[in-house]
Order: structure tokens, then C-alpha cells, then sequence
């Protein structure tokens, strides 16, 4: 009798198989040890959060954007300047040479007039002469009519945006001029005729 128990005993308690293909008895704590369990933590952003990012966002692109757009505006004005100095440099050496002023492209070395100048052609410069002693560029805009003769004593030279660029948006400096005594002046006007004197912003 105790061999026949001993015998159904052995048939319900579980074996493994060793490394060296013997066969172990598992204990009871190895029958009653569970799988391991794992959690993962996944991290993430909430509605309120993302919508707090997008706010912070939008408000730096319309603080940013139009900043930059001044300052790539305010460098531009650069050509517009120093193609007026240049253009009054030709001139007077032109004048030195012939006693008069000149419209004429080719004898200032323009193959036209109006040009446009700069890197990215932003301005169109022109030149206007006359027989006054003094154009003065604040109070003769450019163009206007043109004299015409070998005793043309007084010129100003202008620069205004080119339509439909970037640089026509640069409201306040819309108008540059240099005249033969050196007096340079800008508006907001193209015409040369407006309202607000912006020289001392627009020529610093």
C-alpha cells in the first residue's frame, strides 16, 4: 500500500530538466512563483501644455518677424545711399571736366537713367540737373524737369523702393536724395514732396 502511493505521489509533482539532461524535482515555491511583471511609464504632453507651447510660439514669430524684417529694410537703405554719393562723385568729376552738370547716362558711365541699383535692384536712382545755383534736395524733388544746356550749375540726385518689393514697404524712407552741395534728405513720400522730413532716420 505505501508503494502504490508513493508511486501516484510521483506521477502530479512536476520535473524540469537539469543542464545535464537529468530531471529535478521542482519545489513548491518554484511552482507557485509567478512571471515577472514589467511597467513601462510612458510620458507625454497634455492638451493644456501643448496649447500653452503653441501660444508661447506664435507670440515670438510676431515679435520676431517684423523686428527682422526692419532690420533686413534698414540695411537695404545702405545701397540706396551709397549709390547717391556715387552718383554725386560722377558729377562733379564730370563737371570738372566740362564746367556743367549732365542727365546723360553714358557720360556719368550709366547705361540708362533711371537705373535700378543695389545688390538686388531695390531702388531706382535718378538725376535730375538745372540752371539754378542751388537744386536743393529738400526742396526740388527729383524727378522733375529736366533743363537742358552747357551752363547746368545745380543737380540732385534721388532714390526711391522699387514697386512691389520688400523695400517698398520700408514706409518711412521712401525718398533719397543728395544734391550738389552735399545735402542729403529723405521723406516718406516717393514724389519727394512729403509731409515728414525722415533724414535723421533714414540717412543715419
Amino acid at each position: 500500500m505505501p508503494a502504490r502511493r508513493l508511486a501516484h505521489d510521483a506521477q502530479r509533482i512536476p520535473v524540469t530538466q537539469t543542464r545535464t539532461g537529468r530531471q529535478a524535482t521542482a519545489t513548491p515555491r518554484q511552482r507557485n512563483r509567478s512571471p515577472r511583471q514589467t511597467t513601462v511609464s510612458v510620458a507625454g504632453f497634455t492638451l493644456i501644455e501643448l496649447m500653452v507651447v503653441v501660444l508661447v510660439a506664435a507670440i515670438l514669430v510676431a515679435i520676431a518677424v517684423p523686428s527682422y524684417q526692419s532690420q533686413i529694410q534698414h540695411a537695404r537703405r545702405t545701397d540706396a545711399k551709397t549709390a547717391l554719393l556715387d552718383a554725386a562723385v560722377r558729377e562733379e568729376k564730370y563737371r570738372s571736366l566740362s564746367n556743367s552738370y549732365t542727365v546723360a547716362p553714358d557720360k556719368l558711365g550709366y547705361a540708362s537713367l533711371p537705373i535700378q541699383i543695389g545688390s538686388n535692384n531695390y531702388y531706382w536712382l535718378n538725376v535730375c540737373v538745372g540752371s539754378a545755383t542751388v537744386s536743393t534736395a529738400a526742396t526740388t524733388p527729383c524727378p522733375t524737369t529736366t533743363s537742358s544746356g552747357t551752363s547746368l550749375t545745380s543737380f540732385v540726385v534721388s532714390a526711391v523702393p522699387v514697386a512691389g518689393t520688400s523695400q517698398a514697404g520700408d514706409t518711412s524712407c521712401q525718398y533719397f536724395a543728395v544734391d550738389n552741395t552735399g545735402v542729403q534728405y529723405s521723406t516718406d513720400s516717393t514724389t519727394g514732396s512729403g509731409t515728414t522730413d525722415t533724414t535723421s532716420t533714414c540717412w543715419q
